[in-house]
């Protein structure tokens, strides 16, 4: 999982709460990202969402991949809890539905 300043289970420098450990992954790169502010400081273009039918999301603790219908309030593999305000970002992280 790429990222600045990332612990084990993807908490980063700028979403690090016991809750924050959900990596998604840059439609451009392909690459596992602990979040977009992340992505946007390291890598040499903007982050892009993908296709919410990917298996785009993981689970930092356990490493489980996900879709955006299997993502919910914890993870599904370890029951995890997850950052309820991550929801506010998918526009971010997934395409709109067509």
């Amino acid at each position: 999982m790429h990222g600045v300043d990332v612990d084990p289970q993807g908490r980063c420098a700028h979403w690090h709460s016991e809750v924050d450990v959900v990596a998604n992954t840059c439609g451009a790169c392909n690459k596992l990202w602990a979040c977009s502010l992340c992505h946007d400081e390291l890598a040499d273009h903007r982050f892009v969402g993908v296709d919410k039918r990917a298996r785009s999301i993981m689970c930092g603790a356990c490493g489980h991949r996900m879709t955006y219908a299997e993502y919910g309030a914890s993870c599904p593999s370890c029951g995890h809890p997850f950052n309820p305000g991550c929801k506010l970002h998918e526009n971010v992280y997934f395409l709109p539905v067509r």
